[in-house]
């Protein structure tokens, strides 16, 4: 039998990929790989890669429910393994941050009858539904509970019973989902006869309690159960439920429960073993077990320290499982632990293994493993790390690393490679080209679509009008750093022009990427460049960039300390690179992560940097959840002045120049409690500035009518204002 594998793994570096648009996302191949599956207005179709050629196979009129005048909106949907059935995902509602729970029907193809699942159970209460591998039976969640229907019959039967708000069976908690993306909790059998799943006791776990005070004469509470810093996680295990028994097997992953953590999880090609990655509280041992499904004995074939962390999402993505080859004999798996992240094969007991792309670059991340060609397609880019490009090397480690993407293509790249790794969808941009696709052929890298090809477009493509450039500043402490800058329009050197400065710094992104959307600034009403600023952004140490491990794991424990003193000395090479500059209109602005980052250069730097806009800021490291602020900081209970170092609010004291600070009241990512805590500093200490809550608003504050308006006009204004545009004569 031919072992063609796709990689099913979440995103690393995701700040240097493309954002696909909703067709790259939705793509769903044939399992021969010549075709792909989509939903549209008129239906489900099935679409020839080669030839473009539809068929049909759903229509609207027969994805209308008996009664309805409407056909199902289609969030989501997923072909069963025999595709004889089709699963559809609609009436989708939020939780947290993405829409994991709604209604689910299923299309029989052969039948041609749409019948929902989860009949008796509440509305828009079914996650993570997914139809068993012989396309006869169904399994999903509803409150923290499993459940099973028969597809032929429609008897449904709740397989756990003990699922409350913090006893979670078959998804995750509030913390879990944010830091490890985890969301759906179980997995089907190979064999269909049993479900592996995770449960999550947070019951020890307190509430954070977010505060409505507008939706109703009294006010009331959110409750969100919210592990802080320092307080232990919650406690996590991983059981198998046969399916004819209707028992648990627990696995007996060693450790203390409610120490550990098990962020991945999968069967282990085959229907007996259950393999899973546990690591450490500080997330600096990753242990890698193989469990037996029915008798929960737990074997550890592979284990890694790190001084830092150990990264989990670059290895395998939640939703999938490792990439098996060699007649389900090896897996592959990611380390860093030659200094850059490179992947290997390992065989199923763990005592071998060998690393299939040596040299000094980084894999930013892998596409595919074709076992017919001897292929690993993957992407990366060992000459500058602004950028990503395919690339191909041998299966058994003996080949170089040669580049698939063509050479005069410079930008950011990303493929959907079809399981037979014959096609693939190809987008590509860079900062002054935007965003396209085309279809191509693989190994060569030939376009199927002729004019509208890639080559074509770039051909045609004037780069001297393009307004962002790129450059790097090396420190006076010798950090070298990639920037962009985007310079005023009709820029007059004799003149001095206001300059600001996008930050985001920290570990979970970077900003400085040769791709399209680079340069621009969403919250500015109008165009920077031609209201005469000049807009820059720098990558510090510690941004995930495709520059080793040395570079992302330095700011160990030193958040708010390396990340900052880097951008105020790259600003430093900025403005001398740049004598047109005024050193006494200098702004910044970031959210997250990038306004506690803000905070901080206004308040560390204040000679550098007059004026600070900061949205949704951790302003004490210590209000925010244990799985990040541990992974890159450690215990507070070991090292607590290192986040006291680290945290805005301890430098409050030193504001001098202007700041505009912002946050949503019901943000239960970081907590409004970072608000208050700032504002009560700021009085304590005389300090003036300008402070915007936005009632019941999320991370992302734009719930509610005029909330995005509202945010770029406040956003403008402040900016304008206490940053003046234009030039100024000397």
């Amino acid at each position: 039998m031919q072992h063609v594998h796709i990689i099913r793994l979440s995103l690393v570096f995701s700040c240097l990929l493309l954002a696909c648009s909703s067709f790259a996302q939705s793509i769903q191949w044939t399992k021969d790989g010549n075709a792909y599956w989509l939903a549209e207005k008129e239906g489900v179709s099935k679409i020839d890669f080669a030839t473009k050629h539809k068929t049909i196979l759903v229509t609207a009129e027969q994805l209308t429910p008996t009664g309805a005048t409407k056909p199902l909106p289609v969030k989501e949907f997923k072909p069963s393994d025999n595709d004889k059935k089709i699963l559809i995902f609609t009436n989708s509602q939020r939780v947290w941050r993405y829409e994991t729970r709604g209604d689910y029907w299923v299309f029989d193809l052969a039948t041609g009858k749409l019948r929902q699942l989860g009949t008796t159970l509440p509305e828009a209460s079914l996650m993570f539904a997914k139809i068993s591998p012989d396309g006869t039976l169904a399994a999903y969640v509803s409150k923290h509970n499993l459940y099973l229907e028969d597809l032929a019959s429609g008897k449904i039967t709740q397989l756990t019973k003990d699922g409350t708000d913090k006893m979670i069976n078959g998804t995750f908690d509030w913390a879990y989902e944010e830091e490890f993306d985890c969301r759906d909790g179980f997995r089907w059998s190979p064999d269909s006869k049993s479900i592996a799943y995770w449960q999550i006791d947070a019951r020890d776990v307190k509430y954070f309690l977010m505060m409505n005070n507008t939706d109703s004469t009294y006010s009331f509470t959110i409750p969100v159960e919210y592990p802080k810093v320092g307080e232990s996680p919650s406690a996590c295990r991983v059981g198998v439920l046969n399916l004819k028994n209707k028992k648990t097997r627990w696995m007996n992953v060693p450790g203390d429960q409610r120490q550990h953590y098990i962020p991945r999880m999968a069967w282990a090609a085959n229907s007996t073993d259950i393999i899973l990655q546990q690591l450490d509280r500080k997330q600096q041992e990753s242990k890698v077990f193989t469990c037996n499904a029915a008798t929960g004995a737990a074997t550890m074939i592979n284990s890694e320290k790190d001084e830092a962390w150990i990264d989990v999402e670059e290895v395998w993505s939640n939703a999938g499982g490792l990439d098996w080859f060699n007649k389900e004999a090896e897996f592959l798996w990611a380390s860093e632990k030659d200094g850059w992240r490179h992947f290997y094969r390992v065989s199923r007991n763990g005592q071998h293994e060998i690393n299939i792309t040596p040299g000094n670059y980084d894999v930013i991340r892998p596409l595919l493993v074709d076992e017919v060609s001897n292929t690993f397609y993957f992407l990366a880019s060992p000459d500058n790390a602004t950028e990503c490009y395919l690339y191909q090397t041998s299966l058994d480690g003996s080949g170089k690393a040669t580049r698939v993407t063509p050479q005069n293509q410079r930008g950011t790249h990303n493929y959907q490679i079809s399981p037979n790794g014959k096609w693939a969808l190809h987008t590509f941009s860079n900062a002054g080209f935007p965003r396209v696709r085309e279809r191509i052929s693989l190994p060569q890298h030939l376009s199927l679509d002729g004019d509208e090809g890639v080559a074509v477009l770039c051909a045609k493509h004037d780069a001297s009008k393009d307004k962002v450039e790129f450059f790097q500043v090396t420190t006076s402490e010798g950090v070298t750093m990639d920037g962009w800058i985007v310079k005023p329009v009709n820029l007059d050197t004799t003149k001095k022009y206001p300059v600001l400065f996008q930050v985001y710094s920290e570990p979970a992104g970077a900003t400085v990427k040769n791709g399209w959307g680079t340069g621009n600034n969403g919250l500015y009403e109008g165009n920077l460049a031609e209201d005469g600023y000049c807009y820059v952004s720098l990558d510090n140490r510690g941004t995930p960039a495709p520059k080793g491990r040395a570079w992302r794991k330095s700011i160990y424990r030193k958040i708010g300390i390396i990340n900052i003193r880097d951008q105020a000395l790259g600003a430093q090479e900025v403005l001398k690179k740049w004598q047109w500059l005024d050193t006494n209109r200098v702004a910044v602005h970031g959210w997250s992560g990038g306004g506690s980052a803000t905070l901080n250069l206004l308040f560390q730097y204040p000679e550098i940097y007059k004026t600070g806009i900061a949205i949704a800021a951790v302003a004490d490291q210590l209000c925010y959840d244990n799985i990040y602020q541990e992974r890159y900081m450690g215990l507070p209970q070991e090292n607590i002045a290192d986040f006291i170092a680290g945290s805005p609010i301890t430098y409050a004291k030193n504001l001098r120049g202007n700041l505009l600070y912002i946050h949503g009241t019901g943000d239960d990512n970081v907590h409004f409690q970072n608000a208050e805590r700032l504002v009560n500093e700021l009085v304590k200490q005389g300090k003036q500035f300008q402070y915007m809550a936005y009632p019941n608003r999320s991370h992302g504050i734009y719930e509610g009518e005029g909330t995005s308006a509202h945010l770029v006009r406040l956003f403008t204004q402040y900016l304008r204002t206490k940053c003046p545009p234009f030039g100024r004569s000397e």
